[in-house]
């Protein structure tokens, strides 16, 4: 199931956005979802934190308090590693986005065909992650860890 939370501090930008991703789910019906909406950084990052992150988020980068950028360097120290997609009105935070791994940058407002083909591909790079590994040898044979799963390697004397 993929879960995925939108963020923004504007009730009919929150809205219309998560009917936007309610019809992307609906159109892709291989596709099973739930998405969780939230009106501050602070709340998105209580709920990820209490559920261990989500696998795409959806952020407003000006909000007050705690700006997408922010919330996104925070998601980041959290160890999220759920994909980024910022949907904002300002061009001038684009630079910054990529100090939080961003995936990808929207200007509001945005079609619904292109934010689908955004959220096609991100969806492709996290089920490639969950799916694609690696085979390492192990006592007693071999074992296959998927890339999703490693959070570092380190080789020491050719091992």
């Amino acid at each position: 199931m993929l879960t995925i939370a939108i963020c923004d501090d504007e009730p009919d930008q929150l809205l219309k956005a998560a009917d936007a991703l309610q019809a992307y789910l609906q159109q892709r019906p291989s596709l099973s979802g739930h998405v969780a909406a939230f009106r501050s950084g602070q709340e998105l990052l209580a709920a990820a934190k209490a559920r261990s992150g989500f696998d795409l988020y959806i952020l407003d980068i000006i909000m007050p308090d705690l700006n997408g950028i922010e919330t996104g360097m925070r998601l980041r120290e959290l160890g999220s590693g759920g994909e980024i997609i910022y949907l904002t009105t300002s061009n001038d935070f684009a630079a910054d986005s990529y100090e939080t791994q961003a995936f990808f940058y929207l200007l509001k407002p945005v079609g619904r065909d292109k934010l689908f083909a955004v959220l096609d591909d991100a969806v492709k790079k996290l089920f490639r992650q969950r799916s694609e590994g690696i085979i390492i040898p192990v006592h007693g044979g071999t074992r296959r860890l998927l890339f999703d799963q490693i959070l570092y390697a380190e080789r020491v004397r050719r091992v």
